[in-house]
């Protein structure tokens, strides 16, 4: 990551802070008061995997979704309600409003962000596609409307390489951004010719590749399990590499009884939830304690809390947590959008 991307994050990151303690008590008065204003709202909760298991039990207990980001879009635009309450990281929120511009989308707080976002700003990012018009640009779903505005691609982690082999194939140059780690790796596995952003995820980054080597033998029978955007050090020590769709699968399918998870931690939520007999232990991180950046937890994940949620939906104006995309913007970003849904419906069929 660039000096001044490291800069803008660690900003970001001064501002972050989790949720306060609430007594049990609080916690029902929270959840039975949301559950109603969702109904006099006609709103519906989308959740990401990495939020905290409250909120991605009470988004599946009021007929929301806890899903990938993708999948988060997808099902807000295909369900009937007329709002939509994302709890997740920013981009998450626009990438639900390209999706349904006719909808009102809010979300708990809109200070929550995303490293990968926030360490690819719009200008700079065009400045360097420009300075490779010959490539074909591709950018990860973790990227703002403007970055997406710009691509060629939008794609996920669950057919990166798919998709990255399919333009290899018709002889395209690649310009990856914004995760270097999963540009890499994507690089690594398809042979392409993929120049990567100098961009990373904070939570993925700090996984690393000795204290998991000492956690594996810890627990010889362990599966590893390990998201792409970690570094190569940490992917060539995996059993399975994969999204978070992909990761949670992989738990559910192998006969491990342990697993090894190097992904935010957020993600035990589900896979605990199905499947309840196995163990999945967290995978060690660079720091400790008030030293570590990240601990296996998104800072900006945490921030989606059942406080700020009700206050999202007390509110029935609520424009200081709504997210706006311009619609010219919007048409524009939809575009490579789209390019990934035909891609990986294509992959589907």
């Amino acid at each position: 990551m660039t000096v001044q991307a490291q800069e803008i994050v660690r900003a970001h990151l001064a501002g972050t802070g989790e949720q306060p303690e609430l007594t049990e008590d609080q916690r029902s008065l929270y959840r039975q008061r949301i559950k109603q204003r969702l109904q006099e709202r006609d709103a519906v909760l989308v959740a990401h995997y990495y939020t905290d298991p409250e909120i991605q039990a009470l988004a599946e207990e009021t007929g929301g979704c806890v899903a990938d980001s993708l999948e988060m879009a997808r099902f807000g635009r295909d369900h009937p309600a007329s709002t939509l309450i994302v709890e997740g990281v920013r981009f998450m929120g626009e990438t639900a409003k390209i999706l349904s511009p006719e909808k009102r989308v809010f979300m708990p707080t809109l200070e929550a962000t995303c490293s990968l976002d926030i360490g690819c700003p719009e200008d700079d990012f065009a400045a360097f596609c420009d300075q490779h018009p010959d490539r074909t640009v591709v950018v990860y779903a973790n990227t703002s409307a403007a970055v997406k505005a710009r691509a060629d691609w939008v794609v996920t982690s669950s057919i990166a390489v798919e998709l990255i082999e399919h333009l290899d194939q018709r002889g395209e140059k690649i310009l990856w951004a914004p995760d270097k780690h999963l540009g890499s790796y994507v690089r690594d596995k398809t042979g392409a010719d993929v120049l990567c952003w100098d961009g990373a995820c904070i939570v993925h980054e700090e996984f690393k590749a000795q204290g998991l080597l000492d956690l594996k033998a810890a627990h010889p029978g362990a599966a590893v399990l390990v998201h792409p955007e970690s570094p190569a050090s940490v992917v060539e020590i995996a059993d399975v590499v994969g999204s978070t769709s992909q990761l949670i699968k992989a738990a559910t399918e192998m006969g491990n009884d342990t697993f090894i998870v190097a992904t935010d931690k957020g993600i035990f939520y589900k896979m605990q939830q199905l499947a309840p007999n196995k163990t999945f232990v967290e995978a060690p991180t660079g720091g400790s304690g008030a030293q570590c950046r990240s601990c296996a937890h998104c800072p900006w994940m945490a921030m989606n809390g059942l406080e700020n949620t009700l206050a999202v939906l007390e509110d029935d104006n609520g424009r200081g947590q709504e997210i706006f995309v311009d619609p010219t913007l919007a048409e524009q970003a939809m575009k490579p959008l789209d390019r990934m849904l035909d891609f990986g419906a294509r992959l589907k069929g």
